[in-house]
């Protein structure tokens, strides 16, 4: 890893499972940051890489559930981190309000309806309202810097910051 790449790491941010909907095609993705953008109404905020599936189902279907990683899940959050268009199984999955899937495995959830993208250089910054949330289970959220590697991010970093 590079000094850049562990430099990052300590910008501290969770760890989630995102799950899209576009009727009955489901998928879910994991996403290293999600943020808070407003009070009223509540939105939300992430980013997703437009060449990935998930994507195609997020612009289609309008909808996603935010589920919160706990620490010690760096399983769940690889499997996810895939661009493999089958990988849910084996998971139990509810389907909120909006349809988007969320992962009971997680320890809280925000289902939320897509309200804007914009582009921000090889990403897409998706803003989305808050129509639900509950907790799942107890557990400290994990860390992005649990990860090390795990996204291959390391490789995508600039060489240099001219």
């Amino acid at each position: 890893m590079s000094e850049l790449h562990d430099m990052l790491k300590q910008i501290t941010h969770g760890v989630y499972v995102i799950g899209v909907s576009d009727g009955d095609h489901k998928n879910a993705f994991t996403a290293s940051w999600v943020m808070q953008v407003s009070f009223d109404p509540l939105l939300l905020a992430f980013s997703i890489n437009p060449q990935h599936h998930s994507y195609k189902l997020l612009r289609t279907g309008g909808v996603c559930a935010i589920s919160v990683l706990k620490h010690g899940q760096l399983a769940i959050a690889e499997r996810f981190s895939h661009s493999e268009r089958e990988k849910m199984s084996g998971y139990q999955w509810q389907t909120g309000k909006t349809g988007a899937p969320i992962l009971m495995e997680s320890s809280a959830f925000f289902d939320c309806e897509v309200k804007h993208y914009l582009d921000a250089g090889d990403h897409k910054i998706v803003v989305c309202k808050v129509v639900d949330n509950g907790y799942l289970q107890q557990g400290e959220p994990m860390l992005y810097s649990e990860t090390g590697d795990m996204d291959g991010s390391c490789e995508f970093l600039p060489k240099t910051l001219d």
